[in-house]
């Protein structure tokens, strides 16, 4: 059971929010903070394994309570809040997940069901969070247990004729600040080059302007049947997973709803699986920050069918999981430092395969 403080200055928001949460299986609320300094008393009497966090409040506004909160007592929070536009800045200050309040019109079931997919995505940060913090707990669920394979959505074919280039990038925790990084300095020509990120559904979109506007390279937040084409971007939508489809030689955008793989949806072992079948060794896998081991299963297909395979080091990696994993299984050829990765994504224009 996942114990939640809702921190919220309206007594409505409080009882929507409670009720909402409450309704999820595995989630209980234990209390109900009406600003930022009784919430921090109830935080330390309850130790609960998720906050949720309102902008607007009286006394310190809920930006500056994240802050303190991350830099004294880190654990996983979400923002709940009207306020949009600052919805990218609170991932910066440490939140782990930004929700829109229930708007005018909009049912309870649709609200329900849009924090039930923010919460449910995060449950393997709060599996590691209680695991930590109860370190001789014997029940903790394993993050790194895949609990839905590949298989279930999209069977691995062996690639007869492989594609033109295409780059495939997983990510996770970190995962922003690190992709920021690494578009800013890469420029046109480029293969197209698609991205699966643990982000939450409502901020994929925002994340593809935010790149866009940084990037000479063309950034979208992906859509079903889009043409991929050279020197462009594809992000995962943050409820879809994402699959590169290859018809008559031209490559498509292709999202699928169903199930968590790999305890993740978008998953990037679904997006490298695809791209194995559809490009086989004309591929490039990189894996970046992430905790978990999404990825690790279609980075090792990818991999085999002699596809060009990185991995980020451990040095600057914000959490060492996904790259750790991806090669512990094998699945890498090469562990590049997070300053060397946009040369060596450039430089995969000119490379050949080895295999």
């Amino acid at each position: 059971m996942y114990t939640v403080i809702v921190i919220d200055d309206s007594p409505l928001m409080q009882r929507i929010l409670s009720d909402t949460i409450s309704r999820l299986e595995d989630f209980k609320v234990v209390a109900t903070a009406s600003d930022a300094f009784e919430a921090r008393d109830l935080i330390k009497q309850h130790e609960p394994d998720l906050v949720t966090i309102d902008i607007n409040m009286p006394k310190m506004d809920g930006v500056s309570f994240l802050r303190n909160l991350m830099r004294l007592h880190p654990m996983p929070a979400v923002v709940i809040s009207t306020d949009a536009s600052r919805h990218q800045d609170v991932f910066d200050d440490g939140a782990v997940g930004f929700i829109a309040k229930k708007g005018i019109g909009e049912s309870d079931e649709l609200f329900f069901k849009r924090v039930e997919d923010t919460l449910l995505r995060l449950t393997f940060l709060i599996d590691r969070y209680q695991a930590k913090r109860k370190p001789n707990r014997k029940n903790v669920i394993e993050i790194e247990t895949v609990k839905n394979h590949p298989n279930e959505l999209l069977p691995v074919k062996k690639v007869l004729i492989p594609g033109p280039k295409v780059i495939a990038i997983g990510a996770s925790t970190g995962g922003v600040e690190t992709l920021m990084e690494i578009f800013s300095t890469l420029v046109p020509p480029l293969p197209p080059i698609l991205i699966t990120l643990h982000i939450p559904f409502g901020f994929s979109g925002s994340f593809a302007e935010r790149l866009n506007r940084i990037s000479p390279l063309n950034v979208y937040e992906a859509q079903d049947g889009q043409v991929v084409e050279e020197s462009s971007v594809y992000i995962a939508p943050g409820n879809r997973h994402m699959l590169l489809d290859n018809r008559q030689g031209k490559y498509y955008i292709k999202l699928l709803d169903g199930p968590r793989i790999s305890r993740h949806k978008p998953s990037v072992d679904i997006l490298f699986r695809s791209v194995h079948n559809t490009a086989g060794a004309n591929a490039m896998g990189v894996m970046l920050t992430g905790m978990g081991d999404d990825g690790s299963i279609g980075m090792k297909e990818m991999f085999d069918a002699g596809a060009y395979t990185i991995a980020q080091s451990q040095k600057r990696c914000v959490v060492y999981g996904m790259p750790a994993k991806a090669v512990e299984c094998g699945a890498v050829q090469e562990i590049v430092d997070l300053n060397n990765i946009p040369a060596t994504i450039q430089q995969f224009i000119n490379h050949r395969s080895k295999r």
